[in-house]
């Protein structure tokens, strides 16, 4: 029995991801000023972020349609397994799932299940990863989708950026009630709920600041840390990366690290020099 595993783009995949022939990415798109831009292999960070400072206007993301996610579904795998960015805060989700509903009246049923990661970035990395480790470990199809849906509920998503401004322009901060003025540097540290949608933890001035806080809100949340995965991306700004990773680790001791740089979605609501941890 062989299984794949499909993560839209807004998940980074690690090297191990990437050579296993498992995984597959199926691309959201970017849309600023005049010009799409497909988040694949093509991707350039830095020719984005660019793009980004030059414009006036704020870039804008569209979901994988469901004839995407289908094409993803026509493999050799017996079982296949989605994970999308959070429903709560993209239409990726609902998309995986209508792309199941046609696949099934044009090709039959096939075992395939959609996560809501409730999460995005590294979050879904790590939802892949532990699909992994299940099916390695010889779970069948429903004890993978068992013990993934508790993964999911046991994960925690943390992050700083430089700004918000993408996120609010885009609607994803709805509900979000206490942010604060930019022009007095303050920066807020924020998470996802259970639910998959952006809370504030808090806030401190300057990004350094707000990073150990973040810290401190990791720490303060973990549970079983020596058995789990710390993940963490940044847009651009690895030696940041590096040093929150120095920071956790001196609070508390993980079973692994990885650290990856921010693909395209996430590199558009990350911004330059943002940090996202997932545990």
């Amino acid at each position: 029995m062989s299984y794949k595993i499909v993560v839209d783009s807004c998940g980074e995949l690690t090297e191990e991801m990437k050579q296993s022939g498992k995984v597959e990415s199926v691309a959201l798109s970017i849309q600023i000023d005049n010009e799409n831009i497909i988040d694949d292999d093509t991707f350039n960070q830095a020719e984005f972020l660019r793009k980004v400072a030059e414009s006036s206007n704020s870039p804008k993301s569209s979901c994988p349609s469901p004839e995407c996610y289908m094409d993803s579904y026509k493999c050799d795998a017996d079982r296949v397994y989605v994970v999308t960015l959070s429903a709560e805060l993209s239409g990726s989700y609902n998309s995986a799932v209508l792309g199941k509903s046609i696949y099934a009246e044009e090709h039959g049923e096939k075992k395939i299940h959609i996560f809501n990661s409730r999460s995005a970035s590294v979050g879904e990395t790590l939802i892949a990863k532990k699909i992994m480790e299940c099916e390695e470990q010889g779970y069948g199809f429903e004890e993978v989708i068992e013990a993934v849906d508790a993964y999911i509920q046991g994960q925690n998503t943390y992050f700083v950026l430089e700004t918000l401004e993408t996120l609010k322009k885009n609607g994803r901060l709805t509900g979000v009630k206490a942010l604060v003025a930019s022009a007095l540097n303050i920066k807020p540290v924020m998470a996802s709920t259970s639910q998959g949608t952006i809370c504030q933890l808090g806030k401190s001035r300057g990004i350094n600041k707000a990073l150990d806080k973040m810290v401190e809100y990791v720490i303060k949340d973990a549970v079983d840390m020596e058995e789990k995965t710390l993940a963490i991306a940044h847009c651009n700004c690895y030696e940041r990366a590096m040093s929150v990773k120095a920071m956790l680790e001196e609070r508390g001791h993980f079973k692994d690290v990885i650290i990856l740089d921010t693909r395209g979605i996430s590199t558009m609501y990350a911004s330059d020099g943002g940090i996202i941890v997932v545990v």
